[in-house]
């Protein structure tokens, strides 16, 4: 099987290069990678206390980035090093400064682990909540080098639960921070009791959102005429009902952020939209249709809104729920939702409903014309916390 891996892995690099001759995301992950080692030695040599933290994406960094931020005041004197694996993690975070150093990670082949933990020296890492390279798993452990495992879940059906190859990979682990009970039973069902039930960092991020989030005047006034309808992180599938709703209820005003930068000019055609990026306080309610096409401003926008739709459930999972909840809306989303729990909770508390057609978009729509917050804003408050209990064991 070690070999099985390590050929999936060179065969994976193959195809990103080759991917990157003709899609700009892969070429952004290729290019980000040149030279790697010689950038990362040029800054981190002769440094001492080296604490790494890995996330895949940008989703990964908002549960990370509660842990980042309370450890650097804890720990002032350590330096953070944060790689990413996804071009749409390091792309908008490469110049975070709660950080020392922000990498693409290297590829997960043998020689690479072994070349980048000898060159970083880290004291301790911290993976976030997917990430399992195996080959730097293995060079950690050999090095005696102390690897935590944060706000990771686990569901039954997945590899490490099937063939004890998978299994013994995780024995490399340190510590498991997990989300669930369901995550911790299963890691005891494959002899593994290293582990905490903390939570989902991701509720201390969204938390200190609200506590300061951005001030936007415009979208604010945008705001204010009627009852607004935010559809955050949107797809075509998504856009294609919220679309047809628009046109047929004038009552609302509607703001969206599709995933996607390509979607906006026929996201336009289809709504007559009008560009964030070109408004002003005299043509902001000309229109009541708003396209968002800034990034990194979702997050705090939620607190201007009434009712959330998030994309994302018509493909291969919903995206952020979390921080339109935060902010006491009630969120709507597409049939692909198993995955998160905090959707299925939401769901129980009458603070989220899942769509699979027109219809019922219509009907959850209206069911929240008059949400009670408190359900929203409870259950985040309730289940905040996580990043404390982490800390105290780092």
């Amino acid at each position: 099987m070690n070999s099985l891996y390590n050929i999936s892995i060179q065969l994976y690099v193959i195809a990103i290069r080759f991917a990157a001759l003709f899609n700009a995301k892969a070429k952004l992950w290729v290019n980000g990678k040149k030279n790697i080692f010689q950038k990362i030695e040029e800054v981190t040599k002769g440094e001492q206390n080296i604490v790494w933290f890995h996330c895949a994406s940008l989703g990964e960094f908002e549960q990370g980035k509660p842990i980042i931020e309370v450890y650097k005041q804890k720990y002032p004197s350590h330096k953070i090093l944060l790689t990413f694996f996804s071009p749409s993690g390091f792309e908008i975070r490469k110049n975070y400064e709660g950080v020392d150093w922000v990498f693409y990670l290297p590829a997960d082949t043998k020689s690479n682990a072994k070349k980048f933990i000898s060159i970083v020296k880290p004291i301790k890492v911290i993976f976030i909540k997917y990430e399992f390279w195996f080959n730097y798993m293995a060079e950690l452990k050999k090095q005696n080098i102390s690897f935590y495992s944060v706000s990771a879940i686990f569901r039954d059906g997945q590899a490490f639960f099937k063939y004890n190859w998978f299994a013994n990979q995780l024995k490399n682990i340190t510590h498991f921070f997990v989300q669930d009970k369901t995550s911790a039973d299963l890691l005891k069902s494959i002899g593994l009791t290293n582990h905490t039930i903390s939570g989902d960092s991701r509720f201390d991020s969204v938390l200190s959102t609200t506590q300061n989030p951005k001030s936007f005047p415009l979208i604010k006034q945008f705001c204010k005429t009627k009852p607004t309808i935010i559809c955050g992180s949107t797809w075509l599938k998504d856009e294609t009902l919220l679309s047809q709703f628009i046109k047929e209820n004038p009552q609302y005003n509607y703001i969206i952020a599709p995933h996607e930068i390509h979607h906006i000019s026929h996201l336009q055609k289809q709504t007559g939209a009008q560009l964030f990026s070109t408004s002003n306080t005299e043509n902001i309610n000309s229109n009541n249709v708003l396209i968002i096409d800034s990034i990194g401003i979702l997050s705090s926008i939620y607190q201007y809104a009434n009712i959330a739709y998030i994309g994302g459930g018509f493909g291969s999972g919903i995206h952020n729920i979390l921080e339109a909840i935060t902010f006491g809306l009630p969120v709507i989303f597409g049939p692909n939702y198993q995955k998160f729990n905090e959707a299925t909770k939401l769901i129980a508390l009458g603070g989220a409903k899942s769509i699979s057609n027109y219809t019922e978009l219509t009907l959850a729509i209206d069911s929240f014309a008059n949400f009670n917050q408190t359900i929203a804003t409870n259950y985040i408050k309730n289940s905040s916390g996580a990043t404390e209990t982490i800390i105290e064991s780092l």
